[in-house]
């Protein structure tokens, strides 16, 4: 698989909701900060956003959607002039009723869905996306995004049989597009593994470690996937990535052996040998200093335990 789907899959991205809000006249709704990642769409009309990391609120009109990171509060509005009012009691309606209605609806319509992910390295992907991800309607790439909201829309406005398994399948179609096409678009992106995915020279080789984690990857080889010299290959990684090549490559060895340890009963010896590690004690020396725990504490953790980040358990991030 490509880096972007390796990491995906290994998080498991689940959609906890998708719901629909219907609005007229004025309105200014200060929704809380939340877990994971949340997409919305602009089905019909015109709104505002802001978050905490903007200077500006960024204007959303029919057919852009945008992804919010997590932890972010997020004021929504037909006017950002306007003073926001708590927004839960529109989130209990969602809870309720799956579509909540402002003023009996009509103006805008907005269609959200939340999306947590496995254990506790969601930090992978989190530390690695801007606050706010917002892809204009005018993408020329935007065509299955534009299918897949209309088939979304449509079954929250008419339910039908097999309609939940339907919208989960929908929204994660579109949170893989919304990600593609970002990658595409934008350039206001933090440093990190997504960012160099955008990097025609480092991607390449982000792409071969991830194919091959137990190789014993040099910077040679690596240099030389990239087409550039040994030194500019080390500079330019360690620039959009944040770490280095070997370092990121640790670290997402470190998150194999990781979903490994808590997903199955294989011994830990043979996960080493499998990452490229020659002994038990050498991977276990890497886990602890990457994981800040052993791999047989690891393995002991309950299910999304907290886990002492100062190494930060993502990959480059």
């Amino acid at each position: 698989m490509d880096p972007l789907s390796d990491v995906l899959s290994l998080l498991r991205p689940r959609s906890q909701y998708y719901a629909g809000f219907d609005a007229a006249g004025d309105w200014s709704f200060d929704f809380p900060a939340h877990e994971g990642i949340k997409f919305t769409a602009v089905m019909r009309g015109t709104c505002w956003g802001v978050t905490d990391e903007l200077e500006q609120p960024v204007r959303f009109d029919e057919g852009d959607c945008f992804l919010l990171n997590s932890g972010r509060r997020l004021v929504l509005s037909s006017d950002p002039t306007l003073p926001a009012q708590s927004g839960e009691h529109i989130l209990g309606a969602v809870g309720r009723d799956g579509i909540a209605t402002h003023n009996g609806g009509g103006d805008v319509f907005l269609i959200s869905g939340r999306f947590s992910f496995a254990d506790r390295h969601a930090a992978v992907l989190f530390d690695a996306l801007p606050p706010v991800m917002n892809i204009p309607k005018a993408s020329s790439q935007a065509e299955v995004l534009r299918w897949s909201l209309d088939q979304w829309a449509s079954e929250l406005r008419h339910p039908r049989p097999g309609g939940v398994l339907m919208s989960t399948h929908l929204a994660h179609l579109m949170l893989v597009q919304v990600l593609r096409l970002f990658l595409e678009t934008s350039s206001d992106l933090p440093k990190g593994w997504f960012l160099a995915l955008t990097d025609r020279q480092i991607s390449p080789a982000i792409a071969s470690m991830h194919a091959e984690p137990a190789r014993h990857w040099t910077l040679e080889e690596l240099a030389r996937i990239a087409g550039i010299s040994r030194t500019v290959f080390a500079q330019r990684f360690k620039a959009l990535v944040g770490s280095t090549a070997m370092d990121y490559l640790a670290r997402w060895r470190m998150l194999l052996a990781a979903d490994r340890l808590r997903s199955g009963s294989e011994n830990i010896a043979s996960i080493a040998f499998s990452l490229g590690y020659e002994s038990e004690s050498a991977f276990s020396t890497a886990f602890k200093r990457i994981m800040s725990c052993s791999p047989t504490q690891y393995r002991r953790l309950p299910s999304g335990g907290p886990v002492d980040d100062s190494g930060r358990d993502d990959p480059g991030c």
